[in-house]
């Protein structure tokens, strides 16, 4: 039995925590099925020591001169990855696909993928944070919100913990259920989920709130930051008044509606702002405000900072 050669791309800042979710299961998975079914080899852009996002470095194998066949693979990202294009990369991950190599994401990984045109047709998904810079980067990609995604000779995950559930899904697709789910049990993993399970807690968890008309207008406004909805609107949509409305926001949650709705478009709009490229007048337009200078005035005072000096700040 030939062991599937799997080569793991760490870009500066990649995420240790979607790294390790990776590879660890096909460690597991050679241990309790005794025989090697995969082999890893990592690489990065220079072929020197690669400092993931915790700070810790990682000495792989060697550059993208490093002539090993590979069956697999995968590039794991981080911090910043809007920032991060190399030419070379993008031609050196096209060469692989061109020549057969499943190519896969985890984390931020995808950014790479996109601007190196594969996944071009291809369904694929991003960590939460990363999903509405993404889509304004690149509108005509098929992205979902799933937990990973499978499609043909290309996959991606959103990181974290879910690449742990992709591998899992993996090792069961080309070495049945019984050997993943023993992987997943030896990682005290209880469950694997499935790539539908939601990326995000649910409001409900997330924000602790049990009301459901307020859980419903909270769900409202996530969904219309583009194009805000008037208050009254959103008291109308659930059936209650205004001063009704009014009333369980500042019970369950300390703030008026208005307030929320501003801050949770400002808190997109700062996610736009440093990991896309957009103009300030497209990530005020994209946030659902009628001017750059409105946008900017709400900004700073909210964060202390106008959006241009924040951006040049965090870069």
């Amino acid at each position: 039995m030939f062991a599937d050669q799997i080569g793991f791309l760490l870009v500066p800042q990649f995420s240790m925590m979607a790294f390790t979710a990776t590879i660890e299961p096909l460690r597991a998975a050679n241990r309790l099925s005794g025989h090697q079914l995969y082999a890893w080899h990592l690489f990065s852009p220079d072929g020197g020591p690669v400092e993931a996002s915790n700070g810790i470095a990682v000495m792989p194998e060697g550059g993208l001169e490093v002539g090993i066949r590979l069956q697999t693979l995968i590039v794991c990202a981080g911090l910043d990855p809007h920032q991060y294009a190399e030419r070379r990369v993008s031609a050196w991950l096209r060469r692989h696909a061109s020549g057969g190599t499943r190519i896969g994401a985890v984390s931020t990984g995808p950014y790479l993928l996109a601007r190196a045109g594969l996944l071009d047709g291809y369904r694929c998904t991003i960590h939460w944070e990363n999903i509405p810079g993404f889509r304004e980067e690149f509108p005509d990609l098929e992205i979902s919100s799933e937990l990973f995604e499978i499609d043909r000779n290309r996959f991606t995950c959103s990181g974290g913990t879910a690449a742990l559930d992709m591998m899992l899904t993996m090792v069961a697709m080309q070495h049945g259920f019984d050997l993943a789910r023993a992987v997943s049990e030896s990682f005290m993993h209880s469950e694997i989920r499935d790539a539908h399970d939601p990326q995000r807690m649910g409001l409900r968890a997330r924000l602790g709130i049990s009301h459901p008309k307020l859980l419903d207008v909270l769900g409202l406004m996530e969904e219309h930051v583009e194009d805000p909805l008037a208050i009254e609107d959103l008291a109308n949509r659930v059936s209650l008044s205004k001063r009704q409305l009014e009333r369980l926001f500042r019970k369950y949650l300390n703030h008026s509606p208005k307030a929320y709705y501003l801050e949770l478009r400002l808190h997109r709009a700062r996610l736009l702002l440093t990991q896309t490229s957009m103009s300030i007048l497209s990530v005020a337009v994209a946030c659902g405000f009628v001017s750059a200078s409105h946008f900017a005035k709400c900004y700073r005072q909210y964060y202390g900072l106008r959006p241009r000096e924040d951006r040049a700040a965090r870069r």
